[in-house]
């Protein structure tokens, strides 16, 4: 008898995930898919890129998100166990769903063919699904260093430096984090070429090769919102062209961005300078007043040092103008220089302290803001021509 066409036909793909079946907590499930929506593709050339990955077992429901470039995996508690398998589903469409049900309610997944029903004691609903089998594997990279660090020293190292990471700049290379590790320091530096911020601070236990990367700032971002939910200890693998880091039982992978990262050493500014201390909230108010009638396109506020005092001004091509007057240590040469607003105040607003130091080398020299007494923190602005 010859072969019919119909039995040339390939099987059905795993039986197994058309079983999938299980109940799971709104809290749970929320708390899941709020890890893995930053990493979710919104603007996906692969249709799957937008969906999420459902495994379940026994115990447990692990969800995953790709955008190719990076990974996150999440582990939630499922309350009731009717059978397991895989599916992917729409993230958003999903997350927005979970989130408007009641709270403390419990919700019931299952697969009745190609799509995903879920059920509460409010209603039905019924999302399509795409194979599991077609979700894109992230070659995650064997070996690298483990680096031991506290939550604590982390989340500094991002918070106080990633926000003057390049955005969309040609040089791919400043769109990102750059992390040195040697022995029992780590070191984070970022920088859009127009000011740089640097921060050093001690690890749990040295590592035994020095090791360089540059983190991708999604990647970064979403370590950050990982760290901020945490108070252990993280373990860190930083190899040649991966990081992975585990946390509370979310693991987050990226790759990590090609290219040399500039010799930030060369742009600290070093020799004789002028120093002024002042008190950060001071400073701070004094620079959103005037600004306020500073040119919408450059932002630029301009800053004359005199002994003990520091005048603070702004105008714009409507001829506004603003001028204040704050109290300040300083003795140093007169100093007449200009910044962009922006870069000062996003410095301000993270370093620590109720003061700061500003070190000026010169009116046409990049100034160098430290923390009093520290090394840990270093910030440099470009200023703008007057």
């Amino acid at each position: 008898k010859p072969i019919t066409r119909r039995r040339l036909q390939k099987p059905n793909k795993s039986t197994n995930k058309l079983t999938m079946d299980f109940y799971i907590t709104k809290e749970e499930i929320v708390k899941s898919l709020n890890s893995t929506l930053g990493v979710v593709e919104k603007r996906q050339t692969l249709p799957i890129l937008a969906n999420v990955l459902f495994e379940v077992d026994e115990s447990s429901l692990r969800l995953t998100a790709t955008d190719l470039e990076s990974e996150i995996s999440t582990i939630s508690t499922v309350s009731n166990f009717k059978s397991g398998g895989k599916i992917t589903a729409p993230a958003k469409k999903l997350s927005e769903l979970c989130r408007l049900f009641k709270d403390d309610c419990e919700i019931h997944f299952f697969l009745d063919g190609d799509n995903l029903k879920i059920e509460t004691s409010s209603g039905k609903y019924n999302l399509a699904t795409l194979p599991s089998e077609d979700f894109p594997v992230f070659e995650k990279e064997e070996g690298g260093n483990i680096v031991n660090i506290t939550a604590h020293n982390l989340k500094a190292l991002i918070g106080k430096t990633s926000f003057a990471m390049g955005n969309q700049d040609w040089r791919h290379y400043l769109n990102g984090l750059f992390l040195s590790v040697e022995d029992t320091l780590i070191t984070s530096v970022a920088t859009d070429a127009h000011r740089l911020a640097m921060a050093t601070l001690g690890l749990n236990e040295s590592v035994s090769d020095p090791i360089t990367g540059i983190v991708p700032r999604k990647s970064i971002n979403e370590i950050g919102k990982l760290v901020n939910e945490s108070s252990e200890n993280i373990l860190l693998q930083l190899s040649a062209n991966s990081i992975n880091v585990n946390i509370a039982g979310t693991t987050f992978s990226s790759k990590l961005i090609e290219g040399k990262f500039p010799n930030y050493e060369q742009v600290i500014p070093i020799g004789e300078s002028s120093t002024l201390s002042i008190n950060k909230k001071s400073l701070s108010e004094s620079l959103s007043r005037v600004s306020v009638l500073s040119s919408e396109k450059f932002r630029g506020v301009r800053l004359v040092t005199s002994e003990n005092l520091i005048n603070i001004s702004a105008n714009n091509p409507e001829k506004e103008q603003a001028e204040e007057s704050v109290e300040c240590s300083y003795n140093g040469e007169n100093i007449d220089i200009a910044f962009n607003v922006n870069y000062i105040q996003e410095i301000l607003s993270s370093a620590e302290g109720e003061l700061i130091e500003m070190h000026f080398f010169g009116s046409d020299k990049s100034c160098l803001i430290t923390n009093p007494g520290s090394e840990s923190f270093k910030y440099v602005v470009m200023p703008l021509l007057i």
